[in-house]
């Protein structure tokens, strides 16, 4: 690979370093109680926002607490993104087509893994509520992504910066790849 498609690729590893700093996903509740919202921000390392009033209200409806320490999630994470971080600066210090796919198929693979982590953590709380609740519900599974109405909340999930971050880091790389496959003038070595 020559120099430009190197400093493209560090570039797109060290882009990865902004996703430290924003969260990874925004879940937002609105009820008439609450016309403003409530909002749920989940970063690399923990959960903000107005956590206490939306485990109190969770507890209503017999879904356990959000302690961010049971997340073991939040203890790895950082180090996945920073073991990416590396990667691709690996990979833009070597120029080797191998590693720049190994990479995007890491980044596929840490995507999916994410998404089905974050689809069970969703599905634990909705499906495993306390029969001691003052207002019974039937099990849900909040919304990954969208929106849906649960008893009188309407629930909006969508994913925050971070995960732009990370989307436009391996779209980066992807393109690249393509772009080193198609142009016959690249060194196609590795």
């Amino acid at each position: 690979m020559n120099t430009k498609i190197r400093i493209i690729i560090a570039i797109a590893a060290l882009l990865l370093i902004l996703t430290y700093f924003f969260p990874l996903w925004q879940i937002h509740l609105v009820a008439p109680q609450y016309p403003g919202g409530l909002n749920m921000y989940i970063w690399q390392h923990q959960v903000t926002g107005d956590l206490g009033i939306i485990n109190t209200i969770n507890h209503y409806i017999g879904m356990k607490k959000i302690v961010q320490d049971e997340f073991a999630e939040f203890a790895v994470i950082p180090y996945i993104t920073g073991f990416m971080i590396l990667f691709g600066l690996v990979v833009a210090i070597t120029g080797k087509r191998k590693l720049l796919l190994s990479w995007l198929i890491l980044f596929g693979v840490i995507a999916l893994v994410g998404v089905g982590d974050f689809y069970l953590w969703l599905y634990d709380y909705g499906h495993n509520l306390s029969p001691d609740a003052p207002i019974k519900l039937e099990g849900f599974t909040p919304p990954l992504i969208g929106q849906k109405t649960l008893a009188n909340f309407i629930v909006y999930s969508f994913p925050n910066i971070s995960m732009y971050i990370y989307a436009v880091s391996g779209i980066v790389a992807a393109g690249v790849l393509y772009y080193t496959y198609k142009k016959p003038t690249v060194d196609r070595k590795g």
